[in-house]
């Protein structure tokens, strides 16, 4: 059977600022009740041996009542005390330290729980770490530390001054160590909230880009399809119209996922390159493929070049206003299974410092291809076309790692 979970399970309590102030709490409640709890055993042996009898109990169910009462609150709040219910704690340890004398015997004053009051206010040093208020907090620690210099009085022997200056030294030493544990936790937790955020805004960012990715070549497609233009142009741009809404269709539904190389999956490099081209046959497209025929490449690598090429012969189509494009693959002898592939067109060219990368050039062709560890390198001028290099290898003259060619715009523009 499975327990279910409570308010009191800490382990599964969130590693946030509200999760911590609320192990705060359950902290302060323990410390607050074991102090009580430590108390109850001694109390008729004290109220027996205290020359006011009805003085000790009122002083005892006083700081009994406030550690139940402090305890109580603090877990309705789920939160440490605040400065007044810190600075009212702290005021009853100072009465009581100062009452003290006159309802102990001289001899009770150390080294029982009968002298309850030196414990109970060492319990509320430590609580009283996390008070935000640094000044309330030091005043209130100077302020205990001299009454119990009051509570220690002039009747202690000689033999119980380093006991005395010790007890003080643990006042002090308690209250640094407190506060800095609550201050350190909390600075943890504030490190986590503000990590669990920036996650969360980079999963958006990325997830932005996945979509702007899938829909790219989509949207563009379909812009052209409102276009004049006749049946036979058309009707090519249907069935690219269809591959793309088979795309975004799997993107949505949350089965788009590349395939990953280490599940062994590979796809033939020249029919996924040929069946791009053929969806682009109103381009004059020259395929020069036969130097990698067989090759075959990781299903990952596959889907983001198939992106890119589309996205390229798109570009073409609707700005390079080129006669020709040539697509050109080779086999890299020299590096085993290496491959370089070539697209070409003889448009009108820009001027890659002139101008500003948009979505397609920079997340569907650049951007993916290098994540999936291809180079990828740009050339063009004004009136002399442009040649995109895609190599299974990054080259010595592929474009530096990061967003490639920031300025590219003019011909390869994106779809609205």
């Amino acid at each position: 059977m499975r327990i279910r979970s409570g308010p009191w399970r800490v382990a599964e309590l969130p590693t946030t600022r509200a999760g911590v102030e609320r192990a705060f709490s359950y902290f302060t409640a323990g410390v607050r009740l074991g102090t009580v709890a430590q108390m109850v055993p001694a109390v008729q042996l004290g109220a027996a041996r205290s020359p006011h009898e009805a003085g000790y109990l009122a002083c005892w169910g006083a700081a009994a009542l406030a550690a139940v009462a402090v305890s109580v609150v603090t877990l309705v709040r789920r939160r440490p005390p605040g400065t007044v219910v810190s600075v009212l704690d702290f005021g009853l340890a100072c009465a009581l330290l100062v009452l003290g004398p006159l309802v102990l015997a001289p001899w009770d004053r150390f080294g029982t729980w009968t002298a309850f009051q030196p414990g109970y206010a060492l319990s509320v040093i430590i609580t009283a770490g996390g008070v935000r208020a640094l000044g309330v907090w030091a005043g209130s620690l100077l302020a205990v530390s001299v009454c119990y210099v009051v509570y220690l009085g002039g009747d202690v022997g000689s033999e119980m001054t380093s006991t005395a200056v010790g007890n003080v030294m643990t006042y002090v030493v308690y209250a640094l160590v407190a506060r800095m544990f609550f201050g350190y936790t909390r600075r943890i937790a504030r490190d986590a909230d503000a990590s669990r955020a920036r996650a969360a805004e980079l999963a958006r960012r990325e997830e932005e880009r996945r979509a702007q990715v899938m829909m790219h070549n989509g949207v563009a497609v379909m812009r052209l399809l409102t276009e004049q233009g006749d049946d036979v142009s058309r009707a090519r741009l249907v069935g690219q119209a269809e591959v793309e809404l088979r795309r975004m269709r799997s993107y949505l539904r949350g089965t788009d996922v590349y395939v990953s190389d280490a599940e062994g999956a590979s796809v033939g490099l020249v029919p996924m390159v040929r069946r791009v081209c053929d969806r682009f046959a109103d381009l004059n497209v020259v395929a020069s493929l036969d130097l990698c025929t067989g090759l075959r490449i990781p299903a990952a690598q596959a889907e983001a070049l198939e992106r890119a090429l589309g996205s390229l012969l798109l570009n073409v189509r609707v700005h390079a206003r080129a006669h020709e494009v040539v697509v050109h693959l080779d086999d890299q002898e020299t590096e085993r299974g290496g491959w370089t592939l070539t697209v070409h067109d003889d448009g009108v060219g820009f001027e890659p410092a002139s101008v500003t990368a948009g979505v397609g050039l920079r997340e569907v062709v650049v951007g993916e291809l290098r994540r999936r560890g291809l180079g990828v390198g740009i050339v063009s001028a004004v009136g002399e076309g442009t040649t995109v290099t895609v190599r299974s290898r990054p080259g010595p003259d592929a474009d530096p790692p990061g967003p490639a060619h920031p300025t590219v715009r003019a011909a390869f523009a994106d779809a609205p």
